[in-house]
């Protein structure tokens, strides 16, 4: 039963683009809530919606780690006397993690530059406040606009900070030697 859930809850997640998920959250949740929770902040369900998408993402990126192992990890497990929870600690889930290193870095960046879109639902985040500056009367009026240069410093905040990603996985990833045998 659990896994038929699980199986209907990543497909159906999957098969929806993430600005419908946060527009649902933004406008559906608080009517599915109990009257006495109140009115969730915006930022609350902006959180929810991303992190019930992101997850389905990284729970199908983690499938396919485990289906990565060999069988004979398991067998072997079970030979030493481990229990499932014991084997899937100390043996599997290791070395399915070590795995998947690669698609969970991809996926926090991906999850890093869709934090973008949170501007569609009236939170503010790195680029909904470059707009606003750039939205000001008082920097049009000193520098006859200032879009090129705020659009710009905001490139180099979110290349600076995917490309740290990026170096801190492949220096992850060399340290535990995916890819190598």
């Amino acid at each position: 039963m659990i896994r038929w859930c699980a199986i209907a809850y990543i497909e159906l997640v999957r098969g929806v683009p993430l600005v419908s998920v946060l527009m649902m959250f933004a406008l559906l949740l608080p009517l599915f809530l109990p009257a006495s929770w109140g009115r969730p902040n915006t930022l609350i369900r902006l959180l929810v919606g991303m992190t019930l998408f992101t997850a389905a993402y990284i729970a199908e990126n983690v499938r396919g780690g485990l289906q990565a192992i060999p069988r004979g990890q398991y067998e072997a497990a079970t030979a030493l006397g481990l229990t499932w929870v014991q084997a899937m600690r100390y043996i599997i889930l290791p070395q399915a993690l070590r795995a998947v290193i690669p698609a969970l870095v991809g996926q926090c960046i991906s999850l890093f530059k869709d934090t973008s879109l949170a501007t569609i639902i009236g939170s503010l985040e790195l680029l909904g406040i470059a707009k606003t500056v750039i939205e000001q009367a008082q920097w049009k009026s000193i520098t006859g606009g200032v879009v090129f240069e705020v659009f710009s410093f905001t490139a180099v905040v979110y290349v600076v900070f995917t490309y740290s990603m990026s170096r801190v996985s492949r220096r992850l990833e060399h340290t535990l030697g995916v890819g190598t045998r």
